[in-house]
């Protein structure tokens, strides 16, 4: 079969012929549909990701939609979703033509949504989806602060606020014509990252200070966001775009009793996951969330590793 192999750290994987990965010990055996690229894909591949990386070589890959050839709870052909427990990070992950799965991280795909947008609405919709719904679940009339509303997380948490039943949502980010978009996905407003950052959030949210902010950026923009948070607002974190520090002033974290709350796909209970991303599915499915996916045949997985590894607006997704 083909497979996607990484060979040394902190190289572009080149397809191979590999012998079909051994099943047993509570595996799974999936046939490849599609199979989403995430920033932890390269990060593994690094050998400095904080979680470990696969014996080399290996096949990287933290999630994948496929088919079930064998499993202990599914029948042949199902389409599934599996991510979490080490799938390509412990150990050989989902960009290959078959690959193996642990059983528990299985989840059944809806219908309704083609291969790539089930694999799109993964990892990077679950980031954007869960902390909205599961980790600081939206109430009526929260005003939601998303930083990043430009990337594919961000996409889905402006979308999921709404959604969820959010009163105002701002969204924040770099990229000008992807703001813009942002306002026809459910933002009532959006702010550029700019030298005028602060006094863009001060305008976009009088007279409604985030209740809950969503934050994939870290960094300065947090520190301008925590100034206009209301009192007790919500923060859920979950990326360092914008850098790996933030300096906070401890009188606005004391004074306005902010919360912050670590998030992590990783952390969340599976029965969680499992019904998380089912309710996303079906979102997509009725037209609720909208995606800017792009497939790419696994023949070609060097040259969208790299497209991967410079950042752009669509979500890559490999198909067989």
């Amino acid at each position: 079969m083909r497979a996607a192999v990484i060979s040394a750290h902190g190289e572009t994987p080149a397809l191979i012929e590999r012998d079909e990965p051994r099943v047993g010990d509570g595996r799974a055996l999936i046939e490849l549909r599609a199979a989403a690229l995430n920033p932890a894909d390269i990060a593994v591949a690094s050998g400095s990701f904080p979680a470990g990386s696969p014996p080399l070589p290996y096949v990287p890959g933290i999630e994948g939609v496929g088919t079930v050839v064998s499993s202990a709870r599914f029948e042949p052909g199902t389409r599934v979703w599996a991510s979490g427990r080490g799938l390509g990070i412990g150990f050989d992950g989902t960009f290959a033509d078959r690959f193996a799965s642990p059983e528990e991280v299985l989840v059944a795909v809806p219908d309704g949504v083609d291969d790539a947008h089930a694999a799109a609405l993964g990892v990077a919709g679950l980031a954007g989806w869960l902390p909205l719904a599961w980790a600081a679940p939206v109430q009526e009339g929260d005003s939601v602060l998303v930083l990043g509303a430009t990337g594919t997380v961000g996409r889905v948490a402006v979308q999921a606020a709404r959604l969820l039943g959010a009163g105002r949502v701002v969204g924040v980010g770099r990229d000008p014509g992807r703001l813009e978009e942002a306002l026809t996905l459910g933002a009532d407003a959006v702010v550029p990252i700019d030298d005028a950052l602060r006094e863009g959030l001060a305008a976009a949210c009088d007279g409604a200070p985030p209740t809950v902010i969503v934050d994939a950026l870290w960094g300065a923009p947090l520190e301008a966001a925590l100034v206009v948070a209301s009192p007790g607002a919500r923060i859920v974190h979950l990326g360092q775009s914008a850098g790996t520090t933030a300096t906070l002033i401890s009188g606005l974290v004391r004074g306005k009793q902010l919360r912050i709350i670590g998030y992590s796909n990783f952390a969340v209970p599976q029965d969680a996951v499992a019904e998380g991303y089912a309710t996303l599915v079906g979102h997509a499915a009725a037209g609720r969330i909208r995606l800017d996916v792009e497939s790419v045949a696994l023949d070609s997985v060097a040259d969208a590793w790299e497209r991967q590894r410079r950042g752009g607006a669509a979500k890559l997704v490999l198909v067989r």
